[in-house]
């Protein structure tokens, strides 16, 4: 933990030339953001916000993404007893920073509609209220979802991290996990309903400028454990993360910083992975020693005329293990739900 930088300063984000002013890491957002300061064509601005809520038996994920030359609203499914998911996603062409993401986490709404999709992600009183609906999300049957996280936690995780190649390249991302959910979807003719006392959701909030061809690694669990509520942000490979890495453990929201961490994927003979056997997860403090179970290979390939390419394994699993938080308490965990991804894009 000595070599990792928690932020100190405020203000904008990025300085005159357009370059991160303070990579590090923070428990809170730091810095505000503005296309406005970016040196970079509006074609590469990446903004998204991502919604995961899930219990034991479903998890329901809401992206709402403008990429700059092409807008991304998507939603899953995932149905945790059958081993199924269903992922479907609407595309909108050169949007140009115009879908109306937000430049804060903590305030400004997403409104947005077509023919086939209409999005709602509101800030209330008590949280954040989810509306999302998709026309012919599988077959004829459409999506309905209507969600509230409230109960937001004490920290997030907040990381500030450069790319060597490219100094006007950056990621400004947040993670909130362990909101309590309620609500519901509806899928054609099924109904699953998420109860408060067994239900957590969890926000993904990043903007910036990333470089072309880029590879990350991503786990993000949450649940309850012996009463309390706990959460983990596990992460490596995106961009330059000298500075700091995203790694955090979460009880009753409250942080608890870690090093740098190996997923411990099994690979075959020609190195390629066997996503869906045993993983093995460690840092490099000998504070995380975790077995993830994995369930469900959530499994998107994409890729536009050999230009624009995603390769996308978010596995869903349980990890059993412990981890050494900060004061020297050993958090013991058993069957922690947890999604855990490799991704690999170019565009």
């Amino acid at each position: 933990m000595a070599h990792e930088h928690l932020i100190k300063g405020t203000g904008p984000l990025l300085d005159a030339q357009g370059r991160l002013r303070e990579p590090g890491y923070a428990f809170r957002p730091p810095f505000t953001y503005s296309h406005d300061h970016i040196a970079a064509s509006p074609l590469r601005i990446k903004d998204w916000d991502y919604y995961l809520v899930n219990d034991d038996d479903f998890a329901v994920a809401l992206t709402f993404s403008d990429l700059g030359y092409i807008g991304l609203v998507s939603a899953s499914v995932i149905d945790f007893s059958r081993r199924l998911y269903r992922t479907t996603s609407e595309l909108v062409p050169l949007p140009l920073g115009r879908m109306g993401v937000p430049a804060s986490s903590d305030e400004g709404d997403i409104l947005w509609e077509n023919e086939r999709v209409r999005v709602e992600f509101r800030h209330v009183t008590v949280g954040r209220r989810l509306s999302f609906h998709m026309k012919k999300f599988y077959g004829e049957d459409d999506l309905d979802v209507e969600l509230l996280l409230d109960r937001a936690p004490r920290d997030s995780m907040v990381i500030c991290t450069p790319w060597a190649k490219n100094e006007k390249a950056f990621y400004y991302n947040r993670k909130v996990l362990g909101m309590r959910a309620r609500g519901a979807f509806r899928r054609g003719g099924e109904l699953h309903e998420f109860r408060g006392d067994s239900s957590l959701g969890l926000l993904d909030w990043g903007r910036g400028v990333w470089t072309y061809d880029n590879v990350w690694y991503w786990a993000a669990a949450q649940g309850w454990q012996d009463g309390h509520v706990v959460a983990l942000n596990l992460g490596y490979g995106f961009g330059d993360t000298s500075a700091a890495s995203e790694n955090m453990a979460f009880v009753d929201g409250v942080a608890h910083k870690l090093g740098r961490v190996d997923f411990g994927i099994p690979t075959y003979q020609d190195a390629t992975y066997r996503y869906l056997e045993p993983w093995h997860m460690t840092d490099d403090e000998g504070r995380l020693d975790l077995a993830f179970a994995p369930e469900i290979d959530r499994v998107d390939d994409i890729d536009v005329a050999g230009i624009v390419s995603s390769q996308q394994h978010q596995v869903f699993g349980k990890l059993t293990g412990s981890v050494t938080l900060d004061d020297g308490r050993v958090l013991e965990l058993r069957d922690l739900r947890c999604a855990a991804e490799h991704i690999h894009n170019r565009y």
